[in-house]
């Protein structure tokens, strides 16, 4: 199939910019490197290494509660780490966070996909949205996915991939977009998320020290304003990324074969009445989804907690994997039986398997991520590290704006080490709403900063829970790919992020915008009485 003319980038093979050229040659030195399974074999021996060599230093970490506990590094060259990582790799495996939500959304897409009725959603898809917001619609989908917690890791990923592989476009191209804007963009959003209470009830907790009146007005609302206006600089400039550096870093793509590729044929008649028919039964599925969580009592909606109703949602969130592949297996099966590409049961059974036999290449991979996520959580190597880096930036003696992009500068490197954004602000907001404070700036401007730092490197981070399912993705259409690809696809993103979100909190500052309703980016020592 020939590409779509408009959705090329455009490129001269004979002259390229200098970071295309930049990119490309990291591209080429990460390739060199060892198979991504025998990297995350390297990262063990590496963290049991330096687990025996700092064997024994702590740092004081300061709880929720305003109580303090102490961290040490604990060594895995000991007896009792010895025995820990024999006895544990089993339970290491399985309670790998991505692990099962990935194995149970892949059965409901690999079904889907099977059926054609993923390929007949694209090929719709393609025909409405103008090709030259493709790109856009792509990344804007990614940031908006934090709503569904982490379902866009393994839902809009893959759908990445597949969508420029129709048009003839990189498939890693549209992966590293997707994972760009679910991954990088995890903090923006044009509504308030499951995050925002969490991270308020944190710097709530931790401006009280100062001056309890002010944060009584504390809530989640309390940087929607920004994380809103971030949702479009991230859309934008995970576009350009994508366009201009990305796709010419890769250069071009040649399919193996024809059927990776979107049919340019218009759908029959028959076609595309059993797809709206399938659609429509996704609708009905919805509404059934919908009925669980909607009314207060039913299934899927919780107790409420600190008045907030996305603490209501936990049990919704909780089944959103299950939910997902329903959503993707029902029409999937409709549209199979319709286009008599499923006539019994076993061709279901079949679909699903064969979905299973594909993912074989993650499950390994997932049993050594997996022991390397526990051994580094089991020795405190990163919250020890984590708050000696808050210990540096308290010496640095820096106040206002510098103070606060150094902040973002170490929050930033602190999520290298420490992968979940609530354990981090957990106990850097102890430490960091204090002291900034008293420097003049807002808690809730702290707390957007510490946003920005935490997702521009999620998409570079070792310690991201994806990146294993992300790898084997693009070994689809790229069986050479490895940590060279990913890397030299996503620093791009994670440079431009930083510098661009920076950039706009400062211009955002300099013009003294609300953060949210009714809150100040600067504080001052009178009682203030919030929104």
């Amino acid at each position: 199939m020939a590409a779509h003319p408009e959705t090329k980038p455009k490129t001269s093979s004979a002259r390229k910019s200098v970071l295309v050229q930049t990119f490309t040659r990291i591209a080429e030195w990460g390739n060199r490197l060892p198979d991504p399974l025998t990297m995350f074999v390297i990262l063990i021996l590496i963290v049991v290494v330096l687990s025996g060599i700092l064997n024994g230093v702590s740092a004081e970490v300061v709880q929720r509660d305003g109580s303090s506990t102490t961290k040490t590094v604990e060594s895995l060259l000991s007896v009792e780490g010895i025995r820990w990582m024999l006895t544990s790799a089993v339970d290491n495996f399985i309670r790998f966070a991505p692990l099962g939500p990935v194995l149970v959304v892949m059965i409901g897409i690999g079904v889907a996909e099977r059926t054609g009725y993923i390929a007949m959603g694209l090929r719709v898809m393609v025909k409405l949205v103008p090709p030259q917001l493709l790109t856009a619609a792509l990344v804007f989908g990614g940031v908006m996915s934090s709503m569904a917690a982490d379902a866009g890791y393994v839902v809009l990923t893959p759908l990445g991939a597949v969508l420029f592989a129709g048009l003839g476009r990189h498939p890693i191209a549209g992966l590293a977009a997707a994972f760009a804007g679910v991954s990088g963009g995890f903090s923006a959003n044009l509504f308030i998320t499951a995050l925002d209470p969490l991270l308020a009830t944190l710097t709530q907790q931790a401006a009280s020290t100062v001056d309890p009146t002010y944060a009584e007005g504390i809530n989640a609302a309390s940087n929607w304003y920004f994380m809103v206006a971030s949702t479009f600089l991230i859309t934008a400039v995970g576009t350009f990324v994508t366009t201009r550096i990305v796709e010419p870093t890769l250069g071009p793509w040649i399919p193996e074969d024809d059927s990776e590729c979107l049919s340019t044929d218009e759908p029959t008649p028959s076609e595309t009445r059993n797809f709206f028919t399938a659609v429509a039964t996704s609708g009905i599925v919805l509404i059934g989804i919908l009925g669980l969580v909607a009314i207060p009592g039913a299934p899927l909606r919780g107790p409420s907690r600190d008045g907030h109703l996305l603490t209501e949602l936990a049990p919704f969130f909780d089944s959103l994997e299950v939910l997902v592949a329903t959503l993707f297996i029902v029409p999937g099966v409709v549209f199979g039986v319709l286009q008599k590409k499923i006539r019994t049961d076993k061709d279901i059974a079949k679909m699903a398997s064969d979905s299973m036999a594909s993912m074989g290449a993650y499950v390994v991979l997932a049993f050594v991520a997996g022991q390397f996520v526990a051994y580094f959580n089991h020795t405190h190597l990163g919250t020890v590290t984590a708050v000696k880096g808050a210990t540096l930036l308290q010496e640095l003696g820096l106040q206002g704006i510098p103070l606060l992009m150094m902040f973002i500068l170490v929050s930033s490197v602190m999520n290298l080490f420490v992968g979940s954004a609530s354990a981090k602000w957990a106990f850097m907001a102890p430490t960091f709403v204090p002291m900034l404070m008293i420097s003049g700036l807002s808690p809730e401007l702290v707390q957007a900063g510490y946003r920005v730092g935490d997702s521009v490197t999620n998409i570079i981070s070792p310690l991201m829970p994806y990146l294993p399912i992300i790898i084997i993705f693009a070994r689809k259409y790229d069986k050479k790919a490895g940590l060279g690809t990913l890397l030299s696809s996503m620093l791009p993103y994670s440079l431009a992020f930083g510098l661009s979100w920076i950039l706009m909190l400062i211009l955002w500052l300099t013009l003294d915008l609300p953060l949210g309703p009714g809150v100040e980016a600067f504080y001052s020592a009178a009682p203030a009485t919030g929104p």
